[in-house]
């Protein structure tokens, strides 16, 4: 049997009746993303998962985009942890040459990309299991300027999943 999972995005919750668990949807990407950062991260906001409670196709899926039109991010960085009830198997980034897995275990992973240029994207998608039907991960993005200098986006700390 396949229960599509509907999920929110960035910040925020959904109560069991909000959710609805309907099926026959089809996987769609969102994203969040602050105007005075220029990053946007996206990711899956429904996606299947079969009797073992495993994400079907591959498992989520997370990325982010340079939405600027001139600037280049330098040893950019999207970390996402595990908060509650999620279980991560293998990862893959699915933008060669761009990104790669720098961090890996059952409760995090992490993409970096050593130069993110205007319009450009990294992004990964790692087998995830669910414990439970209430679960959430939490973003953290770094990165730097071209000048060297650190930041952190106003979207650290977002998290995703159905918990309120």
């Amino acid at each position: 049997m396949r229960t599509t999972v509907a999920v929110l995005g960035a910040t925020g919750a959904l109560t069991a009746a909000q959710l609805g668990l309907a099926g026959g949807a089809s996987a769609t990407d969102v994203s969040t993303q602050d105007t005075k950062c220029g990053i946007k991260i996206t990711f899956l906001t429904r996606f299947y998962v079969d009797q073992n409670n495993w994400v079907t196709n591959g498992g989520l899926r997370f990325g982010l985009t340079n939405t600027t039109k001139k600037q280049t991010f330098n040893s950019v960085s999207l970390k996402v942890q595990n908060v509650k009830s999620l279980r991560f198997g293998k990862a893959t980034v699915t933008t060669r040459p761009i990104g790669r897995i720098t961090q890996k275990t059952d409760q995090t992973v992490k993409i970096a990309a050593k130069t993110l240029k205007p319009g450009k994207s990294a992004a990964f998608k790692v087998s995830t299991r669910l414990l439970s039907n209430r679960y959430e991960a939490k973003f953290t993005l770094y990165g730097k300027t071209p000048n060297g200098k650190s930041w952190s986006c106003p979207v650290n700390g977002g998290t995703w999943g159905n918990i309120h």
